[in-house]
């Protein structure tokens, strides 16, 4: 098996180093979210997280206090 040219191993790198300057050109476009705004977002996501895990809790509780009743 043949190995890979100088030309094409050469293409291959000039091919990544276009792709990670592409990444960096896109990066620079996005509007990143200020620090407040990124705290108080994080803030809700943790409160309804905990939220969803206590009212799944309560309703597996009290469903397997049904059963429970019902079977035993």
């Amino acid at each position: 098996m043949a190995k890979p040219t100088t030309e094409k191993k050469e293409k291959k790198e000039h091919r990544l180093v276009r792709y990670f300057k592409g990444v960096r050109a896109e990066m620079s476009k996005v509007t990143w979210p200020s620090r407040q705004a990124t705290l108080r977002l994080t803030a809700i996501v943790l409160g309804v997280t905990a939220s969803m895990s206590i009212a799944l809790g309560v309703i597996d509780w009290l469903f397997s206090r049904l059963f429970a009743l019902l079977l035993g």
